[in-house]
């Protein structure tokens, strides 16, 4: 079986002491922020442009913010980043900087750099359900995601 055939194993892993390291701070990174944020407070997002809801939340204190260009310095002492830049040259070389390092990384343009991927989440206080189409197919992951969140009630606030 090549690598592809086997999918990726679905791991529920705390990481409520673990440094998140943003790379980016767009729409699609601002939404994996907002995640991140339901499972962490040690959330660091350096972006030279930032989305208006990443900026409220480091008003809010929920993250720490740095509205300048990446250093390489800022993955120092990270234990998972996300590459969520729109230039896809700085996500590599974020992507083999974190490789190099031994830190888990996610690529958001491309899931073949991806140590992991992030799941649809649907979370009732202690109860989190997590749908994943291994990157090829957002689509159905997020209409099982809206479904999921439709049995249970709604979208929680």
């Amino acid at each position: 079986m090549k690598k592809d055939d086997y999918g990726l194993f679905p791991m529920f892993v705390d990481i409520s002491e673990k440094k998140a390291v943003v790379i980016g701070a767009g729409k699609i990174a601002s939404r994996r922020i907002r995640t991140l944020s339901e499972f962490t407070a040690n959330i660091t997002v350096v972006a030279d442009r930032v989305d208006e809801t990443v900026r409220k939340m480091a008003a809010e204190g929920i993250l720490t913010l740095h509205e300048r260009a990446y250093r390489r310095e800022d993955l120092y002492g990270a234990d998972i980043v996300i590459a969520g830049t729109d230039d896809k040259n700085l996500n590599s070389e974020i992507y083999s900087v974190c490789k190099c390092l031994g830190i888990l990384v996610n690529v958001i343009s491309d899931r073949k750099k991806c140590d992991f991927h992030f799941p649809g989440v649907v979370k009732r206080e202690n109860l989190v359900i997590g749908v994943n189409a291994g990157g090829r197919d957002h689509r159905l992951a997020r209409e099982t995601r809206e479904r999921i969140e439709e049995m249970m009630g709604g979208q929680e606030e």
